[in-house]
């Protein structure tokens, strides 16, 4: 049955996918006489190329590109005029040969060959993908990995530890990884285990799509996967049943009625715990675990004791289980929970850290120094707090670097960065980051602090911070961690009481000093103030006439964003951590995130256990920001560990703070 399954959906992704003939390649090609219409300048008219390349309108891209013959980016007006007829491989190779052999060793040219390898990949032509893609210099895009092992199974190669350790985020999976799992499926590299794993993985990331792209490779149709899915709880009445596929589907339905109530689906597990094998017992509790454990339920920890250590999980679930251990203060369970996960996220900072504090507490100094010592030189939140273990505090020593001119005539020259700048003038931001980080290739420490300076010079903040931020040996704690507007920010932290460097922490991970900043939900300039959070904040502090085209203006920005953060620090009984959890997600969920603990717990445990993935990291960069920027305001070492204190449980109220 899978097998016919297979062969069908491969027949359809055959036809879906093939090649459009070279007479609609000219249809394609063929353009009108109406006028395209007038533009103000040529920055408009590439504007408008770049918006019908997006859309796929190779006609009216062409005749755009036809006007900017002279255009100072040439290397993007052919790429615009060009990837529209990429898809479905309409564009003549020689076409596209032509263009990467103009523009070889460019970013934009290492774009087209991705854009053309996707297409490669989806058509199946293997043979011109495995000559393009060791070109591909960035090799960033996970569906060309996914096609990349496709074809390299396809001739026989074993490739299933590389798909295993590859397909872990089913968000970046796309047609090419899914199949790549049904060819694995067929040729016997993927065992029904491997493929049952993808199925929950996507669903407990929330890609029910995924999942139900996967269902020919198992022995379930697409209908009893989507109503494990949609109507999981009819499946929990009906039971496991007696075959692997029921178990599975089971399985599934118990991860999502735990979404919504965890007390329901332990039942249902106990309720059916005898008809289900040893393995299949332990991936029921962890799907009901994980859920609880999101919630930060004190159960959790509970439902996790019930999963063998040997049972293979999400890396969500195996780094879940040992967050709920921290809350709950199992030692034990946090060194069993990290032992578990597999080599490549054990040896992430986090879990080094965590593990070597279990050495702490069993007494094990040597181990527990020598694991704090491998990551004590990294400035991040755990390289930090490594250091304090150490016994050591955290410095930032400020310095003057000179560059000769010769070094700023360099980056001054370098085309990409030109083009970098030229594209941030034109607040295309994703073009100007990325010719810019293009260039930051190969730079040797010094090169980088000089590009960094580069930036300053030209008012780009946010890259002068990230290019400064790659140097591993050499170290400029002022290009890291910038403090503009410094007369201004000195004025309303004195006013408000509040730490100076925690708000420039703040700032650094909000903006990264962007003054146009504006995230994708609308929050605005460097503090990135919500509309309706600064008519609040005004109307709070009386600042009259207030409307919110003033929110992009430093100093109302700076004056609206210091008050708010103020008022959220009050509110969160003085504690940096929570108010700056509050400023990320809104005051009332770490209020909500505190009600649940079991008892007091550091501050670290606090900030690793929010259930918010963008949260939690926001709070670690702001807290171990501030951490530096009070060692270069200051003069003297400080401590991250005092910074984030403890946080002790309490009821929860509702913030009256927006």
């Amino acid at each position: 049955m899978f097998k016919k399954k297979w062969l069908a959906v491969i027949a359809v992704a055959v036809a879906s996918s093939a090649a459009l003939t070279s007479t609609a390649y000219a249809q394609k090609r063929s353009t009108n006489s109406a006028a395209i219409g007038s533009y103000a300048s040529q920055d408009d008219a590439f504007l408008a190329l770049r918006d019908a390349s997006r859309a796929n309108n190779p006609d009216k891209a062409e005749l755009l590109a036809s006007t900017l013959s002279d255009y100072d980016i040439p290397s993007y007006v052919d790429y615009y005029r060009l990837k529209p007829l990429i898809k479905d491989l309409v564009a003549p190779q020689a076409d596209i040969r032509d263009y990467l052999n103009r523009y070889e060793g460019s970013a934009i040219a290492d774009r087209l060959r991705n854009d053309w390898l996707l297409e490669l990949g989806k058509a199946g032509d293997w043979a011109t993908f495995d000559e393009q893609y060791p070109k591909f210099v960035l090799d960033d895009d996970t569906q060309l990995k996914c096609y990349a092992l496709t074809s390299a199974a396809l001739k026989g190669t074993n490739v299933a530890a590389e798909a295993r350790a590859l397909l872990t985020t089913p968000k970046d999976y796309g047609p090419g990884c899914t199949d790549l799992i049904g060819t694995l499926a067929q040729n016997g590299q993927f065992t029904a285990d491997d493929v049952w794993f993808q199925i929950r993985l996507a669903v407990e990331s929330g890609f029910a799509g995924v999942a139900r792209r996967m269902t020919p490779f198992v022995d379930a149709d697409d209908a009893q996967v989507a109503q494990a899915i949609d109507k999981s709880a009819l499946v929990l009445a009906r039971g496991p049943g007696a075959g692997r596929s029921g178990h599975e589907l089971f399985i599934l339905a118990l991860g999502r009625v735990a979404k919504n109530d965890t007390g329901r689906a332990a039942g249902a597990l106990n309720a059916s715990s005898d008809q289900l094998t040893s393995s299949e017992r332990s991936l029921a509790w962890a799907q009901i675990a994980l859920q609880s454990a999101l919630k930060l339920e004190p159960q959790a920890i509970d439902y996790w004791r019930q999963v063998k250590g040997n049972a293979v999980l999400s890396s969500d679930a195996y780094q879940w289980r040992v967050r709920s251990a921290l809350r709950g203060g199992d030692w034990k369970l946090v060194r069993s929970g990290i032992d578990a996960m597999p080599a490549a996220l054990r040896a992430d900072p986090t879990w080094i850290y965590w593990l070597a504090r279990v050495d702490q507490t069993e007494g094990k100094t040597d181990e527990a120094q020598q694991k704090f010592q491998s990551i004590a030189d990294q400035t991040n939140f755990y390289g930090q707090l490594a250091l304090e273990e150490l016994g050591q505090k955290i410095i930032a020593v400020s310095s003057t670097q000179a560059f000769t001119p010769a070094e700023m005539a360099a980056m001054t020259n370098n085309q990409g960065f030109r083009r970098a700048l030229r594209f941030f003038d034109m607040n295309l931001r994703f073009e100007g980051v990325r010719e810019w980080n293009w260039e930051l290739r190969g730079m040797t420490d010094r090169q980088l602090l000089t590009a960094a300076e580069f930036a300053r010079q030209n008012n780009v903040l946010d890259r002068m911070v990230n290019t400064s931020d790659r140097t591993k040996v050499e170290v400029d704690f002022n290009q890291r961690f910038p403090s503009p507007h410094r007369d201004v920010m000195t004025t309303n932290t004195q006013n408000l009481g509040l730490d100076m460097a925690w708000v420039y922490g703040v700032i650094r991970q909000e903006s990264r000093f962007m003054r146009s900043a504006r995230s994708n939900v609308g929050a605005s300039g460097l503090m990135q103030v919500m509309p309706a959070t600064a008519k609040w904040v005004a109307k709070k502090i009386g600042l009259s006439g207030f409307t919110t085209d003033q929110i992009s203006d430093v100093n109302t920005n700076i004056l609206l964003g210091t008050n708010y953060l103020s008022m959220v620090l009050s509110d969160l009984d003085g504690s940096q951590a929570l108010a700056s959890a509050a400023y990320n997600a809104g005051p009332g969920r770490p209020r909500a995130w505190r009600s649940t603990l079991p008892g007091t717990v550091e501050g670290a445990i606090f900030a690793e256990s929010i259930p918010f993935n963008e949260t939690r990291g926001y709070v670690k960069n702001v807290l171990s920001n501030a951490t530096y920027y009070a060692a270069l305001f200051d003069g003297k070492p400080q401590s991250l560990k005092a910074r984030l204190g403890t946080v002790a449980p309490k009821g929860f109220v509702e913030s009256a703070l927006p």
